[in-house]
Formats: structure tokens, sequence, C-alpha cells
């Protein structure tokens, strides 16, 4: 399976379906045991977690928050390219980052096309090449002085400034904002349990390699450490390749001590009228916005673990633990967006049956649902759960960490640092998805052989597969900027080389700081036990410093 994924010989899906055919022939599993693995919990909370995604982007809420949020930033070039970072990450929380990056690449490049007065020859979201990169063309019409930092303004048809350096200034800036896109997108989803695949796997992996953990990865311990570390490697990102393609020159990039000049105003025009364009709020998208608002609150108080949550008081166990899921809230969000029209209900007659009132259709229908949810991913996610279940009831997870025990002499900051290279290296030519998959029972066994707590070893790798940022080919986001035009293989090397070492940086920082105290790392847990690690509970090697 780990070949077939590298390689895809097979589609990622098909791939995933081995277990449910071998494991039962090979005698490691029954075929009713393996199946219930492919409809997990987890595959739940994916499946209601999308629905909610679904209903934002066929009503183009997100695009109304997108616009939003532009209008208040500007157009000066440090701005424009925080703003749309902002956007996308905070979009990618939410929604499939393929789907943030598709939304935002069209909305950058129109902003990018009035910027620079470049002729609207062809229609960039048809996939065609995009006209905004065809800066090198000389001609009269082009009177404008690009500035070092980006910024346009118009001067006399003098040639004062050669045109080819004119030229490569404004390729720099929309090569600069094209990846902040496709970057922000691959960022903002690490901060919720929903915003990507890759972090579902992790809490998959957890309740079927550990099933006796008290539900330690949920939607508030995530958030509480991820949003922070995201909030971090988005900033570092964002003054790396503002440093890249528009200079050290911040007064410049910032806009301080300068006019506005009349292209910024045009280019500031054509976010106006995309706002106007989606007239006021309707009655769907403040639905959308109320139901959404709720799911996320009933996420955080359901079991938050510092106080007791309303899934505790209302729906507890014997031992007073919640009974719903974070998969049970959003099914139930789900559901609701089915029922909820998408108009408030009128004495609106049915032009087809005169004499019959018309009922408003609902916020979401199955059609839709059917178009748009990645049916792909539920079947990769169950995949890999049945693969984590197959290592262990095969005895394959007690031998991998029978070997990896001389690994205890290596200190756990050195342990996570190199894990992370190594999975953000793996993740540039794989899916994430499969790059998760295959890593994490490895790594759960190796935990349990040196004494280390998981969580300590499997949330850096969780995190370091979202660290796709050099080849088009690692993520969507990267093929969807890189299809536009005007970006080469090596400009996206070049800004993610560095980028993925920020970003390994900020996990190390992250999981030997406050990951601590959110997941208790600091003790070997008891129900991560198995019968090799019956010495961890005395073994003075099971205690894992914060301090690299």
């Amino acid at each position: 399976m780990a070949l077939y994924w590298c390689t895809e010989a097979l589609p990622l899906a098909v791939t995933a379906l081995f277990p449910i055919i071998l494991y039962p022939m090979m005698g490691i599993m029954d075929a009713s045991e393996v199946s219930i693995e492919y409809l997990r919990d987890t595959n739940i909370l994916f499946f209601g977690g999308l629905l909610m995604a679904i209903a934002v982007e066929h009503w183009n809420l997100h695009k109304r928050i997108a616009l939003q949020v532009l209008l208040i930033v500007g157009v000066r070039p440090a701005l424009l390219m925080l703003g749309f970072m902002l956007v996308t990450a905070f979009l990618s929380m939410w929604i499939s980052n393929t789907a943030s990056s598709a939304m935002m690449v069209p909305i950058a490049h129109a902003v990018l096309e009035e910027l620079y007065s470049v002729p609207r020859g062809k229609d960039i979201e048809e996939g065609s090449e995009n006209p905004t990169f065809e800066l090198q063309e000389s001609g009269s019409q082009k009177e404008e002085t690009t500035l070092d930092n980006g910024q346009v303004h118009p001067v006399p048809p003098a040639p004062s400034e050669p045109r080819a350096k004119q030229n490569q200034e404004q390729v720099r800036f929309t090569q600069g904002l094209s990846l902040c896109v496709c970057y922000a997108a691959s960022i903002g989803g690490i901060a919720t349990l929903t915003g990507t695949a890759p972090n579902l796997v992790l809490q998959g992996q957890m309740n079927t390699l550990f099933p006796k953990n008290p539900n330690v990865v949920n939607f508030v311990s995530w958030f509480s450490f991820a949003f922070p570390t995201m909030v971090i490697l988005l900033v570092l990102a964002w003054l790396w390749l503002q440093i890249l393609f528009l200079g050290f020159n911040f007064r410049k990039n910032f806009g301080i001590g300068s006019q506005e000049g009349e292209k910024e105003r045009a280019a500031y025009r054509v976010i106006q009228l995309e706002h106007r364009l989606l007239g006021p709020m309707t009655f769907a998208e403040k639905a959308i916005t109320v139901l959404f608002l709720t799911l996320v609150i009933l996420w955080f108080t359901r079991e938050p673990g510092f106080f007791l949550g309303w899934g505790n008081l209302a729906f507890s166990n014997e031992h007073g633990e919640s009974m719903v899921s974070d998969g049970t809230v959003a099914i139930f969000i789900g559901i609701v967006l089915f029922i909820v029209p998408s108009k408030i209900p009128g004495l609106t007659q049915d032009p087809r049956e005169p004499g019959r009132l018309k009922a408003p259709p609902a916020i979401l229908d199955w059609k839709t649902v059917h178009e748009k949810l990645p049916w792909n991913v539920v079947f990769l996610l169950g995949g890999g759960y049945a693969l984590a279940k197959g290592s262990e009831q095969s005895g394959l997870s007690q031998w991998l960490g029978n070997k990896l025990t001389p690994l205890q002499n290596v200190p756990p900051p050195a342990i996570a640092f190199i894990l992370c290279l190594l999975v953000a290296t793996f993740t540039e030519c794989t899916s994430n998805v499969a790059t998760n998959t295959l890593f994490l029972p490895i790594l759960a066994s190796m935990a349990q052989a040196i004494c280390v707590h998981p969580l300590y070893v499997m949330i850096p790798c969780t995190l370091a597969t979202s660290l796709a940022f050099m080849l088009p080919v690692a993520t969507p986001p990267n093929a969807i900027v890189f299809s536009f035009g005007g970006l080469k293989v090596t400009d996206m090397a070049r800004a993610g080389f560095l980028l993925n070492i920020i970003g390994v940086l900020v996990i190390t920082l992250a999981i030997n700081s406050w990951s601590f105290p959110i997941f208790n790392l600091y003790t070997f847990p008891s129900w991560a036990h198995s019968n090799t690690t019956a010495s961890c509970r005395v073994s003075p090697e099971n205690i894992t410093t914060p301090t690299p």
C-alpha cells in the first residue's frame, strides 16, 4: 500500500480498499472488523464538517468574507499580501484548501490586472494563460513606473526607467502574491481538526492504536495547540515572501509617505465592484453564518477538559464522559442545513401548478453534496485506519517497537526535529494524507518503545505533512497557482525551501513549549502501555523534557 500510494499506480482511494480483501485472506482480521474501520467517528466528523463547507461555498459566503477583508486592508503591496494570506488561511480553517485557493487566485489576478493596467484578453478563470503575466511586452500604452516594492504610479511617457526593470518588478510582485495564496491555504488548514485531512488521520489513529486514551485529541485541544502555531508560521511566511519578492524597503512596501496612485485606486475599485456585485446578504447566507457559529460554539463547549461541557452535563456515560462526539455535532448541523429554507417562506405560488404554494429550496440538497463532496478522501481515511488496526493485530507494531528501542539514547527534541524534516521532505512527493497514514503507526510504536508520549512525535509529523511548499505537485493549492502561469518550478522551490525550514523550526518550538500543558506530555501516559512498555512505569526516561 505504501508503494502504491507513493507511485500512485492506482488511485489513492482504490489502494485504500486493499485491507478489505487482504486482511481476511491473510488471517489478520475478520472482514466485518476491517469494514468497521472505514466509517469510524473521525470519518463522520470529516463528512459533517464538509457539509458545512459545501454550504458556505455553494452560497458564496466565503467570497463575501474575502472581499470584505480586502476592502479593509487596502492594496498597498505588503498589506495586500497580508490581506490575501489572512483571508485564505481563515477560509482554509473551515473549507478545503483547494477550494479556498481556487477562489482567491482569480481575485488576486483581477486586482493585479488593474494594478498594472494589463489588457483583459482572456478569462483567467478558464485556465488559459493569464494575461496578467504578459508584462514582458513593451508598449506605448503602458505608461507607469513600478517602484522597488511593486507600487505603481502614473508618469509621463518618457523612457526614464528601463522597461525591462519595470516588467521584472511587476512579475516578481505577481509571483509573490500568487505564492501567498497557496502557502496560506496550506498553513491555515493546520489550525482546526477539520481544516485538513492529516489532522483527522491523527485523531483516528490515536483512537485506533490507543483505544483507552481519554479523547486527548479533540477540537478544543487541537485548536489550542495548532492555532498559535499557525499564526506564527503565517506571519513568518508573510515576512519571508515580502523580503523575497518586494525587498527590504519596508517603508515603500507599506506605502508610508507616498501618495496613492491611480492604478492602486483602480485596483481597489475592482474589489469594491466585486463586493457590490454580490449584493446584500441573502437569507441563506445569514442562516449559514448563524449555523456555522453555532457549530463552532458547540465544538468548543462539548468537552473542553478545563471545565464541564454540555456533553458531560447532558449526555454523559457512567464515567462522566461525553457520549456525544464532535462528529455528532457536525452531523446534527449538517442535517439542519437540509431542513432550513434558503429563502424566507412566503405565499409564493408554483408557476407550474397554479393555486399550489411553492416551498423555497433548502440551503443544501443532496445533488450539490454529491457533486462537491470528495468521496475519495473518505475511503483514503478509512484505509489508513484499517492499516493501523492491522499493524496492531498482526504484531507488526510490537515488532517495530522492539527494533526502535536504541533510540532511547537520542534526546526526544532531536527525534522530533529529525522526524519533522523527514516527513516535510517526504510530503513534497506524496499525498499528505497517505504520508501521515504511513508514518503514524510506526511513530506510535517507536514512542512506546522509547517510553515517550506518543503525541510528542505524532503531532509534529502531522503538522509537517502540511509543509508542502516546494513543488507544484506537492499539494492542490500549489498546482492551482502554478497552472495560472508566470511561475517556474525554481521560483516555487526557492521560496518554499526556506519556508519548509521555518515551518520545521516553528513546529519544534510548539511541541517543546505550549503543547506540554495542553496534551500533558510530561510523562508516559498509562493508556499507552502495552506488553512491551511495562518498564515505562518505573523508568526515569519516560519523562519528556520540554527544553530542546
